[in-house]
């Protein structure tokens, strides 16, 4: 078994495009339906099939984020990520060292319907491993 997406309903589905394209997510497949709902497949550049699905259905009225904490994202280099979205008009957080100077560098990140985004840039070693 493995974990293939997570979907997201979102309150302005091209604000919420324009969010994902800047971290770095492309479009795969929309998919319309008649009511004026749909759905958006969108993946990150290294990986290999769909891992975000944004789900907009004006129908349904306004959104709540609550009961969901956060998900992450690996990147080579915190520094340059948070210098890339910045340039894009985004609002990285700063750096932090939740595990020390030897543990992994994070940043957090909030997209426009408030889904928080953990960036994690993982020490020399890779991240922790499963014994």
């Amino acid at each position: 078994m493995k974990t293939i997406l997570f979907a997201f309903r979102v309150s302005d589905l091209e604000r919420s495009l324009a969010f994902y394209r800047a971290v770095g997510y492309t479009e795969l497949s929309t998919v319309p339906f008649d009511d004026g709902s749909s759905l958006v497949w969108l993946k990150l550049p290294e990986e290999p099939a769909v891992s975000l699905e944004l789900v907009h259905r004006p129908a349904d009225g306004s959104i709540e984020t609550g009961g969901f904490e956060h998900f992450a994202i690996e990147v080579d280099s915190l520094s340059a990520t948070i210098d890339r979205l910045t340039a894009a008009g985004l609002e990285p957080a700063p750096p932090e060292l939740p595990g020390g100077p030897d543990g992994p560098k994070t940043s957090w990140l909030t997209d426009p319907d408030g889904y928080r985004i953990e960036l994690v840039e993982w020490p020399p070693g890779g991240p922790p491993q499963v014994n």
